[in-house]
């Protein structure tokens, strides 16, 4: 059993912070807390986190120390509620380790809640300042895609309008307000650069090998909203590059954001969003996404290579799904859904490979 063992996160809040919590789950505001990790014991702010997430029995939530606690500022606990596998969001994110993405970790814990045990959590690494420091990157700004606006247009997909300002559809994460005009400057650059100089000038702008990666990353998982939010972007004050970080993956896998199947040719091989098109548009860029794609799809996209990382997953949490008060009326499903992902991945890898030759 000891294989079977995960950190178990207690929390204590005030019984009315506590109630107003649960009462306001769209509250923005953190309540005082205590968190107890074993002999240890931290002051911390808590609060509610996810959009859609929040509509449902079991709640998202996010820790903000104080301090700087241990190299960590803030993390987030994700329910994972509609993904009754529990893993979709982890797999994915180190699927993108494995083929060579700036990728946050992740890890499986239990939480517990003034005596109340809530069950299984993901654990997510905040992407920040501290993110960068524990990879020794170099420091530089980084925006959270929020909205469909962060498309890499100069046009909004949700008015189909010139967009206002070219930042529309970010939040910015870390870095000063100068360093929204080189965001600004991107989007601006690949809209305008014209196609001749396109190849060459692009790359002061974006790591384009990191980008493909990135891409592929996106289109073999399908995550569909990934096109166009959930992802950070980071760019590193050494080259000037922006790199792309993925974010909120559970609905991948064969399942879409309501947890319902997801066929298995929905998203093309080329994805889409402005920028994947205008790169893809030019020949070596595109023969090198080739050939990144051709390598994923004999490697890390097949069930030889995810069976034993998802089996592992399985091993360590299913004991403890079983005891989690909301999965009860859910075990079947969370039982089924490992051969649901290898049936997705098998099916996933051959319609891929059948179109690589689209990109030649």
């Amino acid at each position: 059993m000891s294989n079977h063992k995960l950190p178990h996160y207690h929390i204590e809040i005030d019984p009315y912070d506590w109630k107003e919590m649960q009462k306001d789950v769209w509250s923005e505001d953190p309540v005082v807390a205590n968190l107890i990790v074993g002999n240890n014991k931290y002051d911390i702010d808590f609060v509610h986190r996810g959009s859609h997430i929040r509509k449902v029995t079991k709640k998202s939530y996010q820790f903000l120390f104080p301090q700087v606690t241990a190299g960590i500022k803030e993390l987030h606990l994700n329910a994972e509620y509609i993904d009754k596998s529990l893993i979709r969001n982890k797999l994915s994110l180190d699927f993108f380790s494995s083929i060579g993405v700036l990728s946050p970790s992740s890890s499986h814990v239990l939480i517990t809640i003034n005596d109340n045990f809530q069950g299984v959590y993901l654990q997510l690494e905040s992407v920040d300042r501290y993110f960068l420091k524990r990879r020794n990157l170099p420091h530089g700004p980084i925006f959270y895609a929020e909205n469909d606006n962060a498309n890499f247009s100069l046009v909004s997909p949700i008015d189909e309008d010139l967009k206002r300002r070219f930042e529309s559809g970010y939040s910015r994460k870390e870095g000063t307000s100068e360093d929204k005009e080189a965001l600004r400057e991107l989007v601006y650059q690949i809209n305008t650069i014209p196609p001749k100089k396109f190849e060459e000038e692009i790359q002061d702008y974006v790591e384009v090998d990191k980008y493909l990666r990135w891409l592929a990353g996106v289109v073999c998982t399908q995550n569909y909203d990934g096109f166009i939010h959930n992802y950070a972007l980071y760019r590193r004050s050494d080259t000037g590059q922006f790199e792309m970080i993925p974010w909120d993956y559970d609905a991948t896998w064969g399942r879409d954001i309501h947890g319902k199947e997801m066929e298995y040719d929905y998203i093309p091989i080329e994805g889409y969003n402005t920028l994947s098109g205008r790169l893809l548009d030019v020949p070596s860029f595109r023969e090198r996404y080739y050939h990144l794609m051709k390598d994923i799809l004999n490697k890390q996209f097949t069930v030889e290579y995810q069976k034993p990382i998802i089996d592992s997953l399985y091993e360590k949490i299913t004991p403890h799904v079983e005891k989690d008060p909301f999965m009860k009326k859910h075990l079947e499903r969370f039982y089924e859904e490992p051969e649901v992902i290898f049936e997705y991945i098998n099916d996933r890898n051959r319609y891929l490979k059948r179109h690589l030759a689209d990109l030649l």
